[in-house]
């Protein structure tokens, strides 16, 4: 029995760590807010609110009210650079969570909210569970610093939105 070799491997051609850097990773921050998470889904539960809160988002339409299921239609931008996306609210749970995915680049942002004794931790997400699409990652290294510095500029615009939510709440 004659044994294959392959070509090239993994190590030949590419590092790990190269790999790992392009891989975009799930980012997480959270803020507490004092006040009932139903206070705090007052203000989170309607999408065309998102511009108010995250430095990113210009408009974020739902077609048809809220819910599991119905889609958005989203213009994101940085700096200068503004881009359209799409996405689908796969959560819609009073009090508790919101989520959608982005259908561009198969992120998915999830908002958690969890009683606290002093009112509500709010915990925003992105997860990347199937990795993002070509053209996503092809745009973010062309266009977007590459995935380090927009992964650092996202999980500084996730703190900017909860902190925004965070006042629109307690001012509320």
């Amino acid at each position: 029995m004659t044994e294959t070799k392959p070509i090239a491997t993994l190590s030949d051609t590419w590092s790990v760590s190269y790999l790992e850097a392009m891989v975009p990773k799930n980012l997480e921050t959270s803020i507490d807010i004092a006040a009932a998470p139903d206070r705090v889904w007052a203000v989170l539960a309607d999408p065309r609110r998102m511009p108010e809160f995250s430095p990113q988002c210009v408009r974020m339409i739902p077609i048809g009210k809220p819910k599991a299921g119905v889609i958005t239609v989203n213009l994101n931008r940085d700096g200068w650079k503004f881009w359209p996306t799409t996405a689908r609210i796969l959560r819609y749970e009073k009090n508790s969570a919101l989520a959608f995915r982005v259908s561009q680049n198969r992120t998915v942002w999830t908002y958690t909210l969890e009683a606290t004794e002093d009112g509500t931790r709010l915990i925003e997400r992105r997860d990347v569970p199937n990795g993002t699409t070509w053209l996503s990652s092809t745009l973010v290294n062309a266009m977007l610093g590459g995935e380090e510095a927009f992964e650092e500029s996202l999980v500084g615009g996730m703190n900017e939105s909860l902190a925004k939510i965070k006042k629109a709440v307690e001012a509320s």
